[in-house]
């Protein structure tokens, strides 16, 4: 976070224009206004206290105004963030809930058929242009065939109180006679976009499923629990399954930030009210200070999955806790 506050404050002298104005975004200030600014911002002091002022203002969440809209940035990140979350989570789900067990059926099957042809089909998934792939799931899906919706996050028939900014928790939360209707409108829409994100990160996820499965049935003990006269999808189902999923939820952080990348573009082509698609119009608009904000807000997103996910992996795995005792 230091090394990414770093950056982000060197971007405001590496971008076009007046360092003061790129860092408060009030590009529509006076004379006046502007030497407010400089005190505020102690531009007058050498790079080392303005630094420290710009991380104090970070601290109080202050990120500037956006030039396009002049409206706070953290309050336009608070309204598009949990959009981008949402479909993120569900899309993470989709991937694991798909990848994962098709990993461990390719690994028991391996160098048999079902293992060439899981690998095969894998590889065409991940090298599918995002882009392409979501033009051409709203033509057969949204367009020709007519089961999903091509755009949005739900329905404009259906008025949602915004109350933490997550479609589907606002929608359980609601009064309203019609949010099962509402709740199952917004799963139709968030459907197919997830579906697009969710294809790349589920070949990767393939992949290390196949390769943590490989290495539990190589290992010792379950050797010990074929000798011991267990059958082969008795090793599987008490044994391979559990030891290999804690291998797997260690490297799911690793592609969280990934998948958030494909979010960004996504957002775009469905036209999801998220910060990547936030953050692509800021950056079509020259939009300094929101560059900024988007910036921080979604390193800080994935940071927090990582933090989570290791945590996770601790507890799964024993293994991975620190020694805090002598042998």
């Amino acid at each position: 976070m230091f090394l990414l506050s770093l950056l982000s404050f060197s971007l405001s002298f590496l971008f076009p224009g007046d360092q003061l104005i790129n860092i408060s975004g009030q590009i529509n200030a006076t004379p006046e206004q502007l030497v407010l600014l400089a005190e505020q911002y102690q531009s007058q002091d050498n790079i080392f206290q303005q630094y420290l002022t710009y991380l104090d203002k970070l601290f109080h969440g202050d990120l500037g105004l956006s030039m396009a809209s002049q409206q706070p940035i953290s309050t336009e990140i608070i309204s598009v963030l949990p959009a981008t979350i949402e479909l993120s989570i569900v899309a993470l789900l989709l991937a694991m809930t798909v990848g994962i067990p098709i990993g461990f059926i390719a690994a028991i099957y391996h160098r048999k058929m079902a293992d060439n042809v899981i690998l095969s089909i894998s590889m065409i998934g991940y090298s599918i242009p995002v882009f392409w792939l979501g033009l051409l799931a709203i033509l057969l899906f949204s367009i020709q065939l007519g089961w999903f919706p091509s755009a949005g996050q739900i329905s404009l028939l259906y008025e949602i109180e915004h109350v933490t900014g997550i479609q589907f928790f606002d929608i359980l939360l609601s009064s309203s006679p019609y949010k099962w209707q509402a709740f199952q409108n917004a799963s139709s829409h968030i459907f197919l976009p997830a579906c697009v994100i969710a294809l790349a990160p589920a070949t990767i996820f393939v992949r290390l499923a196949r390769t943590a499965m490989m290495d539990v049935l190589d290992s010792q003990y379950i050797r010990a629990a074929k000798a011991k006269g267990l059958s082969f999808w008795q090793m599987i189902y008490h044994h391979a399954i559990r030891n290999a999923m804690v291998h797997v939820i260690r490297d799911v952080g690793l592609q969280f930030a990934n998948l958030v990348t494909l979010a960004m573009v996504t957002e775009v082509i469905f036209s999801w009210p998220g910060i990547g698609r936030w953050l692509i119009e800021s950056i079509s608009q020259r939009d300094y200070t929101a560059i900024h904000g988007g910036l921080l807000a979604l390193s800080s997103f994935i940071f927090v999955v990582h933090i989570i996910t290791d945590f996770i992996y601790a507890a799964l795995n024993p293994l991975a806790r620190e020694n805090k005792h002598g042998s």
